[in-house]
């Protein structure tokens, strides 16, 4: 089945703290899904992992128990509490076991929850997709599939004909459906919730147990006969044949369909990213500093070898390489980041284009373009590929990030739209099957220095492209090829922590010590 992926949803965000979008982000959403399944109370929470998946070897260190533990708290992803959840999770008297069982399933990144208060229990599995984007997939043992894109409503029922009857005559839906299990419920996808006088006349009718409310967690709601103007490359082109538009405004053109919002809404949503994405920058480059990391503040350094004229290479790709240091060190520091397209690989593609735009002098609505620009290439991938590291290596996080970072920076030094379409497939072909394999399981190194590659590697890529090296394969069948390599990466090197540079000998030494006394270790670094 097509997806049709966002800008705002799956490419460019969300804003965040934290390691990891697909940990914390996407565990946060779903606890605050789990959270309105509970109408808000919560007394215990068993979380289940699966051995053979990522998360249980991770969920802590990657943050993953962080985002789950501020979702049931209802907090947002940029939640500056969010560090210390675990201490407000217990203040608030929720007590939480996790244990690690075969659940089977399969998927890498899967969440199953059970929730119980003094009145009901209540079961709810999810999996996170990359970048923060989740599926639910079963609720009470009953399958369904939910990303936290509409508000959902749940009415739990015997004899639903009746009640189906009701709604299709009294509320505007854009899906209904009735699920058949011990806990039988209709689900109800709509762009608001009920009245409270429909909710009222629905718990007075004959079969209706209870009513639930779950709130979408995205910030671009879907809707019925949702439908874009293109969503391969292939079809952009097409499209485009004789309209001759720039990257950029075909990515207006995608998210004004998407989203159902206006040109002037897509440019300055993009411009609020573009402000906390330099804000995190500015604050990197000061300094930084987190009790739990492995890596000490080296951009500032950086700065002072450049200044000084100690290093080699130019000033634009110089300057790459302290931008995405900068922004890489304020998500390791639980700074407020963009996912751009994850967490881990947050620094490429804004250090990509701040550097460039910075070097040529450009203004931030060049800047803004340029990043819209980045956004439609990610559509893409997300489409058809994948974000999330657990599934795709890092290939699919700063591989993602470099291409998307290629094609724009074509289009700020004034190429054509083909040529940064080059830009984008050239720089994929270089990223394909690079592993995942944190070290000291946080996600930092290589993190860092993979970051740093793909921003130049994209740089690299976008002159390549300016000066009209063949590309060879197009755009489209890259991505499907993403795809292919992705699944064909042993387990054990997507974001496990069971194999590369996370199993040496140093790496192990590293993860005993943050284990053992984190705040001493960092003060060695």
């Amino acid at each position: 089945m097509t997806t049709y992926p966002s800008i705002f949803n799956d490419v460019i965000g969300p804003v965040m703290r934290g390691p990891s979008s697909s940990h914390c982000a996407a565990s946060l959403r779903i606890a605050r899904i789990c959270r309105d399944l509970m109408d808000e109370n919560i007394k215990d929470i068993l979380i289940e992992f699966d051995p053979r998946g990522s998360l249980a070897t991770t969920h802590k260190s990657q943050g993953s128990d962080m985002g789950l533990f501020g979702g049931f708290l209802g907090w947002e992803a940029d939640d500056e509490r969010l560090p210390e959840s675990d201490k407000h999770i217990n203040t608030a008297g929720i007590n939480v076991t996790i244990n690690i069982v075969d659940i089977g399933n399969g998927h890498p990144n899967l969440y199953k929850i059970t929730l119980h208060n003094h009145k009901e229990t209540r079961k709810l599995s999810a999996i996170s997709t990359g970048g923060g984007m989740i599926e639910v997939i079963e609720i009470d043992d009953v399958p369904v599939s939910m990303a936290g894109d509409y508000f959902e409503t749940l009415i739990y029922c015997h004899a639903p004909d009746k009640i189906i009857s009701f709604l299709k005559a009294s509320v505007p839906f854009d899906d209904m459906e009735f699920h058949k299990g011990e806990k039988s419920f209709i689900e109800i996808k709509a762009q608001a919730f009920f009245g409270e006088a429909i909710c009222k006349e629905l718990m007075e009718m004959e079969g209706v147990i209870t009513i639930k409310q779950l709130k979408p967690v995205l910030p671009v709601m879907a809707r019925k006969n949702l439908k874009v103007p293109f969503i391969t490359c292939h079809e952009m082109l097409e499209y485009n044949a004789e309209k001759n538009k720039p990257l950029w405004e075909l990515a207006v053109d995608y998210e004004m369909a998407r989203g159902n919002i206006a040109a002037t809404e897509v440019f300055e949503k993009m411009r609020g990213i573009i402000h906390i994405m330099g804000h995190a920058i500015e604050s990197g480059l000061k300094g930084t500093a987190y009790h739990d990391r492995i890596l000490g503040s080296q951009s500032p350094q950086f700065r002072e070898k450049m200044e000084a004229g100690k290093l080699i290479g130019g000033e634009t790709n110089n300057r790459i390489i302290m931008y995405v240091s900068a922004m890489m060190e304020v998500k390791s520091s639980m700074g407020v980041i963009v996912a751009a397209p994850t967490a881990g690989s947050c620094g490429a593609l804004p250090g990509a284009l701040f550097g460039t735009a910075h070097s040529l002098g450009l203004s931030e609505d060049e800047l803004v373009k340029a990043m819209l620009s980045a956004g439609l290439i990610g559509v893409f991938i997300a489409a058809h590929a994948t974000f999330a590291a657990e599934v795709g290596g890092c290939m699919a996080e700063t591989g993602s990030g470099g291409g998307m970072a290629a094609a724009a920076i074509v289009e700020m030094k004034g190429g054509t739209l083909q040529q940064s379409i080059a830009a984008a497939s050239l720089a994929l072909q270089n990223s394909l099957g690079i592993i995942c394999d944190p070290i000291g399981n946080r996600v930092e190194a290589p993190c860092l220095g993979r970051n740093v590659m793909a921003a130049t590697n994209a740089v690299s890529c976008a002159n390549m492209a300016l000066s009209d090296y063949e590309q060879l394969i197009p755009l489209d069948e890259v991505i499907e090829t993403m795809k292919a390599v992705g699944d064909q990466i042993h387990h054990t090197l997507r974001c496990t922590n069971l194999g590369g540079l996370s199993i040496t000998n140093a790496a192990k030494k590293l993860e005993a010590m943050l284990e053992e006394q984190p705040r001493q270790f960092f003060k060695s670094c």
